[in-house]
């Protein structure tokens, strides 16, 4: 696919057009100078045609960390097919400006000069002064006010190659509850091998340095200064012929200490979560863990998402493993059946392992359980230790099945919708000692069986015992 590079100084508007040409607010802006500072990526359609459009940092010396961005950038530009140098109109041309574009045009590929906040007529007076840079493509825009985009669309259209027949996905009409206790899914949902993988973790506790590592490649920015990621960053990586795409979300911190331009990207970490299958909560083994450590990790249980805890900075470790991860157990029970890995992102330390583990909890998380097994299981269970009574009154499972995956949802058809927390946690743990669901959530929903539903059950018992033994579930 064509790449195309926004490059240029910070606040010129590279991530407001950006923003523009992909349709959505993907980019955070900001007045703030330096809001980018990783490589967006988008694939971005023109009609028939697409490309992979880049959203670079700012072009700054002011700080190491901007030194760091600049280099993401100019690595940015090398990788691209076509770059679109940006500059702010309001202002008059400078050196450096020059400087940077004879260099970008020493790279040998299509080059643009595309001069941003021409939003007058003496700001097209004053765009003339950028005849100096000797570009043979010049575009006078105003990304805020859609004027000139259009032109740079047809420009980018004309050198693009054609794309490819895509061919649609045929979208199910949703199934009733009742059709799926009847049927059991028996047309199962494919497992994809596409992974998403979201990392989370405090500031400074080498998220970015993780992803690094993992990639085997310098892509995200690390610093010391905390909270250096702003926009969650998307990477992706073939292993084991799967698809894992990992994303380098934003640290978070105390509510009191996020900024404006922070709460964008916690508000962009959380819609992250809802697409993604596996977290990797990154702790620092090197210092106490803190009760913000907990309420991230309670992302993990409202999203539902597979999860592995990653001790990082292990080579600075605090205390011996068997404390440290008995801490971690204690700290974070509602996260029991996440395994952990102790890592340094700084030396690679058992890096590696993440990859392997990924893969198993995904296979986990997506594992299906047929309703034989689970019945004979349910029977064994409720031999061993009987159903409390509700108010008294018996309670019955007539009937066990999973409905779905990712994470797996299994259905108790009940006499009444109702189970004691301390019984259901008991069928979980046992469910996890017969089956392997490391890694993965497991959903219990208990539904009532109403007396009209008594002949459908039976129905559908009796057409599950048939398809077993055709060996379709």
């Amino acid at each position: 696919m064509t790449k195309i590079a926004l490059i240029g100084k910070p606040n010129v508007g590279k991530s407001s057009l950006f923003n523009r040409l992909a349709g959505s607010r993907i980019a955070i802006t900001s007045d703030f100078s330096g809001t980018t500072r990783d490589i967006n990526e988008h694939v971005i359609s023109l009609d028939d045609k697409e490309f992979l459009l880049f959203d670079t940092g700012g072009l700054d010396d002011s700080s190491d960390m901007f030194v760091a961005v600049k280099n993401k950038s100019l690595q940015a530009a090398n990788k691209a097919d076509i770059i679109v140098f940006m500059v702010d109109g309001k202002s008059f041309p400078d050196d450096d400006d020059k400087k940077i574009f004879f260099e970008l045009q020493q790279m040998g590929k299509e080059i643009a000069l595309l001069i941003n906040k021409v939003d007058s007529h003496n700001d097209e007076t004053r765009a003339w002064e950028f005849i100096s840079f000797g570009a043979e493509t010049v575009f006078n825009i105003s990304v805020s006010h859609n004027k000139g985009v259009n032109d740079l669309k047809r420009w980018i259209y004309a050198l693009l190659p054609k794309k490819d027949e895509v061919t649609q996905p045929i979208i199910e009409d949703e199934v009733s509850f009742e059709d799926l206790l009847l049927e059991e899914n028996v047309v199962k949902k494919e497992v994809s091998n596409d992974i998403k993988i979201a990392i989370l973790g405090r500031v400074n506790v080498g998220k970015s340095s993780l992803l690094n590592a993992l990639l085997r490649e310098d892509k995200a920015v690390v610093s010391e200064q905390a909270g250096t990621t702003i926009d969650p960053v998307d990477e992706e990586i073939i292993y084991a012929e799967k698809k894992l795409t990992f994303v380098d979300t934003a640290g978070i911190r105390k509510r009191s200490k996020i900024l404006g331009i922070e709460k964008f990207a916690l508000d962009r970490t959380t819609r992250m979560l809802e697409n993604a299958n596996i977290a990797l909560l990154v702790l620092d083994a090197s210092e106490e863990f803190k009760e913000l450590d907990e309420r991230i990790a309670s992302y993990i249980d409202k999203y539902t998402l597979g999860c592995i805890i990653v001790l990082n900075k292990w080579d600075k470790a605090r205390d011996d493993y068997k404390k440290v991860v008995e801490d971690v157990r204690y700290r974070f029970k509602f996260l029991s059946y996440a395994p952990v890995l102790t890592v340094s992102a700084l030396t690679k330390q058992r890096v590696h392992r993440i990859l392997d583990k990924i893969l198993e909890v995904h296979e986990n998380y997506s594992r299906r359980i047929s309703t034989s097994k689970l019945n004979d299981f349910m029977k064994k269970v409720t031999a061993k230790h009987s159903i409390p009574t509700l108010q008294g009154k018996t309670v019955k499972i007539y009937f066990t099945t999973q409905y779905d995956t990712q994470p797996p949802r299994i259905a108790l058809v009940m006499n009444r919708a109702k189970l004691h927390f301390s019984y259901r946690r008991y069928i979980i743990n046992n469910l996890r000692d017969e089956f392997d669901f490391e890694g993965s959530p497991v959903l219990l929903k208990a539904k009532e069986r109403t007396k009209a539903e008594d002949a459908d059950v039976s129905a559908g018992k009796k057409y599950l015992s048939v398809k077993e033994e055709q060996g379709l579930s």
